[in-house]
């Protein structure tokens, strides 16, 4: 039997295979040469046959078998067979693989070798697959390499510190000192893998920071150095090394959070780095993009946020969508701080609107909702409605519940915000929140002066077309109501119409097959409150609730049974009971419920989540994510990010939402530890004023006894839509180690009905490179709390 092929030969075998079978015939015959070649314990092609394996490997072949090999190859003392052997057990093994522990022993002695290479070839794979375990025993012999090596060796330790330091954050100080003296280096690859690893190093442990803080001046001498082009090799469409410079500035970032002097040092450079950046690559805006959250995240000087959102605001213009919607996702987390900066592009974030990108409509959406204003609510409407009319369906919902909100806070008037929902809701058709019908008979029924010219909009609006059933359902109320007006005349243009043309369009509602039930009820309960106002026409009425008595509707069939009572067992009564709805006060729930507009939450592309609306002056950022959520009751998500819906002090008394101000007295309640997990613990606290039982303010704090800082922490909160909820903003989004401090944030509960309280947590957050979510269900609240 002769040699087993060569890998390049069983390439060249694969290839010119005609058929897939054929290929599976070719590689079944090979894998049982290689398993053979395996089992030669003397085998002089064990490395030619590995190599072969790793070729099937890439083709989607079981090469299992071949892990074994892999730590004989290692283990070898030919360089080749040692090559080969380190690259199939970064292809073939990993953490969840037993056999990657066996490793260790022959990496260690690697790391050790007198040759460069050989330590490179160690270096690499530990990085790649080093497990907590392996990280903490080799550890040592890494941060030895960064100190005693040549500059390629030194390059591929420091990128392994990265990865042991994400796997093992309590070995930070091992690597500090060495850090500190890295950034001083001149080749260009040390250089990058170091900053990558200060940047590590103080994401890990912010402690650090103070420390690092000092060399500033050495990390602001690196960034102008690499601007004037200190290596030609790296530039990348006329950028000087845009990568380094990115790197730089995520660590400058991380440096000057939460620090003036750090900020001012650093302003006049990242001013430079703004203007002097090439616009006309996707290099040069890459490094805009991270000057961008450089100044946005730190205490930056207004001039120099104004200048970063002058950047976005050109990259609006660009022709590339991706670029347009980092654009847009960056100023929807600037608009409440540099509201004004922002409110300079509008007419580039509406244009953004006609753009035929559904991603990029979602975002200038979301923007456009939060530049909207009383100056600029007529303009921005009529823009918003023509977006509404060619908006795709999944945006829908989300455009016309951001009209209702905008118009029910910056309304010039009552009549324009009555004609700007009755415009919504043609549009719109289906696409409407539930409560939208509710809430714009409840606004007309207090606009008294315009009730002939409503009466009649919506009269002719529905004898034109039937099919948009929210506006036929408010249309029939009013008609129902003020059917009376249509008779009279009293409108502004009055047109002819008889109690039968009135009948006649309700009957025809009535017997539409596109109707639904609720249209329906809507509409027999219209005619029959017209059998008070049309006298003459009350036996044509009666005949026809009549005729819906036996109706397989058993809604409607009720109604008709007890409207056929009126005529007849309780005629005498029949006017004071069908008499007009009186003007009432909206209770707090449906306050609450109308200001707010329910929004889907899409995920969409970005860590940067969020799918929801972000107002200017915002009174409440909630969404419905009940399929996120996974929730079976119907439950309101608020998300911890802005302060929730305001809720009233006192519901009975009717008095502002808005007044909020008021400190609410503790009545003894015991706290309730809600989550504890891995060290994470968040524990509740409950105050409520004597002035409102329905109010419950409720003090989160979350603490961390693990030896891991908790970043990025977020607390979000559902519950059932008869309970208002509003999360004010959190102290901060860090959870220091070893309780070393807390996160709090304030949870306003409101529940007028006094139901016993249930609520959904979810928690986000980063800890040890990895991140978390976990939710949890709360129902077992301490006595006083509607229990």
């Amino acid at each position: 039997m002769g040699p087993p092929l060569k890998l390049h030969e069983l390439i060249r075998a694969i290839r010119s295979v005609k058929t897939q079978n054929e290929e599976r015939e070719v590689i079944q015959r090979e894998c049982a040469d290689i398993r053979s070649s395996f089992r030669d314990e003397d085998s002089l092609y064990r490395g030619r046959s590995l190599a072969k394996l790793l070729y099937v490997h890439m083709l989607g072949y079981p090469a299992h078998f071949g892990q074994m090999e892999c730590l004989k190859l290692i283990a070898s003392s030919k360089f080749t067979d040692k090559r080969i052997g380190y690259l199939g057990a970064m292809m073939l093994l990993d953490e969840r693989q037993d056999a990657h522990l066996l490793i260790t022993n022959s990496m260690k002695r690697d790391l050790e070798h007198s040759s460069p290479v050989v330590q490179g070839l160690a270096l690499c794979t530990l990085a790649c697959l080093g497990s907590t375990e392996m990280c903490r025993d080799l550890a040592g012999e890494v941060e030895h390499l960064l100190q005693n090596s040549t500059g390629h060796v030194k390059k591929k330790a420091v990128l392994c510190a990265v990865h042991i330091i994400r796997k093992v954050p309590e070995l930070v100080e091992m690597f500090v000192p060495v850090s500190e003296e890295l950034l001083g280096e001149k080749r260009h690859g040390v250089l990058y893998g170091a900053v990558l690893l200060v940047t590590e190093i103080c994401r890990r442990q912010p402690e650090a920071c103070k420390r690092f803080r000092k060399l500033l001046p050495l990390l602001l001498q690196k960034l102008r150095q690499v601007m004037s082009g200190y290596s030609p090799d790296h530039v990348v469409s006329g950028v000087t090394d845009p990568f380094l410079q990115v790197r730089l500035l995520r660590l400058l970032k991380i440096l000057g959070q939460n620090d003036e002097s750090v900020c001012d040092a650093m302003s006049d450079l990242l001013a430079q780095v703004s203007t002097c950046t090439d616009t006309q690559s996707n290099a040069g805006n890459s490094v805009l993009y991270e000057t961008v959250l450089t100044i946005v995240d730190t205490k930056s000087a207004s001039g120099l946020r104004v200048l970063a959102v002058n950047i976005l605001g050109r990259f609006l213009l660009s022709s590339d969508k991706n670029i347009r919607y980092v654009a847009l996702t960056s100023l929807n987390r600037l608009v409440q701080s540099d509201y004004a900066a922002v409110q300079r592009h509008r007419g580039t974030i509406v244009e953004c609107l006609r753009q035929t990108d559904t991603s990029l409509n979602k975002k200038a959406l979301e923007l456009c909702f939060a530049l909207v204003n009383e100056t600029n609510i007529l303009p921005m409407m009529k823009e918003l409605q023509r977006f509404l009319q060619t908006c795709p369906l999944e945006l829908k919902q989300q455009c016309t519940s951001g009209i209702f909100l905008c118009a029910e806070r910056f309304s010039p008037s009552t009549r324009w915000h009555i004609d700007t929902i009755m415009g919504t809701l043609v549009t719109a058709g289906e696409s409407v929140r539930d409560d939208a019908v509710s809430h714009l008979i409840h606004l007309i029924s207090g606009a008294s002066e315009l009730h002939g010219y409503i009466v009649h909009r919506l009269f002719l609006a529905v004898s034109k077309d039937i099919g948009q059933q929210p506006l036929v359902q408010v249309a029939a109320w009013c008609i129902g109501e003020y059917g009376e007006l249509l008779i009279s005349g009293s409108s502004e243009e009055p047109v002819k119409v008889t109690e039968d043309d009135v009948l006649d369009v309700l009957e025809g509602i009535l017997q539409s097959h596109i109707s639904l039930p609720n249209t329906r009820a809507y509409t027999l309960t219209a005619i029959m409150k017209l059998s008070t106002r049309f006298t003459r026409c009350v036996d044509r009425i009666r005949r026809v609730v009549s005729i819906y008595s036996s109706c397989h509707d058993v809604e409607l069939q009720q109604r008709a049974v007890e409207y056929n009572a009126l005529f007849k067992k309780y005629d005498h009564m029949r006017s004071a009971i069908l008499e007009k709805m009186p003007l009432s006060e909206k209770s707090a729930t449906e306050e609450n419920e109308t200001a707010i507009p329910e929004l889907s939450e899409a995920t969409e592309r970005s860590p940067l989540d969020n799918s929801q609306i972000n107002f200017a002056q915002p009174e409440s950022q909630v969404t419905d994510l009940l399929g996120l959520l996974e929730v079976s009751t119907d439950m309101t998500m608020n998300t911890s990010s802005t302060a929730g819906p305001p809720l009233p002090q006192n519901v009975t008394s009717g008095s502002s939402l808005l007044d909020l101000l008021d400190e609410p007295v503790n009545h003894e309640m015991p706290p309730l530890v809600v989550y504890s997990k891995d060290g994470l613990q968040v524990e509740f606290s409950f105050m409520r004023p004597p002035s409102n039982p329905a109010l419950l303010v409720i003090t989160s704090s979350a603490t961390n006894s693990s030896s891991i800082t908790i970043t990025d922490f977020q607390l979000q909160a559902a519950v059932p839509k008869s309970i208002q909820i509003q999360l004010q903003g959190p102290s901060g989004s860090l959870v220091p180690a070893s309780d070393g401090g807390s996160v709090t944030q304030c949870i306003r509960v409101l529940n007028p009905q006094k139901v016993p309280l249930k609520m959904r947590l979810r928690f986000s957050f980063l800890q040890n490179g990895n991140t978390v979510q976990e939710m949890c269900e709360i129902s077992n609240f301490p006595f006083g709390t509607w229990q």
